[in-house]
């Protein structure tokens, strides 16, 4: 791995790729950029307001065209959004532009982490268990596609879980 490669956090709504890739940038040096916040900056909107007026289509080719400009940059920590990997374009990029870690969690913390759904626009039309279940058996095989290491943050603390990717960070760098 290059020095300056950029790390693409990829994974669920809830499984922590803000909050880890916030700390990992800080320690790391780099510039953090969250995917779903660059959207509601350059829309001067919420993605639920975006989710009303375009759709969930609309939504991810605003995704998708801002995933192909982002992952062209170079020394940054990108969190995506949990429906990223959907766009086949959007992974091809990803995983050919950067180091992609798989941050996975289970359906009982996304629950937990996500308040149950509130502000999450995919979860406000029904069970969010049932929604979230449905959505990791199609959205899991995508992430393993793209990731070049997956790692479990289930229970875990932060700390540990950007402990973790440097460790893997330090050994590809090795080899």
């Amino acid at each position: 791995m290059q020095p300056d490669t950029s790390i693409f956090l990829v994974g669920p709504m809830g499984s922590g790729k803000s909050a880890v890739g916030k700390r990992l940038a800080r320690e790391l040096g780099r510039e953090f950029i969250d995917s779903d916040h660059l959207i509601e900056e350059r829309s001067g909107v919420d993605i639920p307001f975006i989710f009303e007026r375009e759709g969930e289509a609309g939504f991810r080719e605003r995704e998708c065209r801002l995933i192909d400009e982002v992952t062209q940059r170079r020394n940054i920590v990108l969190a995506t959004g949990g429906g990223s990997a959907q766009n086949p374009e959007s992974r091809a990029r990803l995983h050919e532009r950067g180091l992609v870690v798989y941050l996975h969690t289970g359906v009982d913390q996304q629950l937990k982490r996500t308040g149950g759904g509130r502000g999450r626009p995919l979860l406000k039309n029904g069970n969010p268990r049932e929604i979230l279940t449905r959505l990791m058996a199609v959205r899991e095989p995508q992430f393993r596609e793209i990731a070049h290491f997956v790692i479990d943050t289930d229970n875990r603390k932060v700390a540990s879980v950007v402990e973790e990717i440097r460790r893997h960070i330090a050994r590809q760098s090795a080899t």
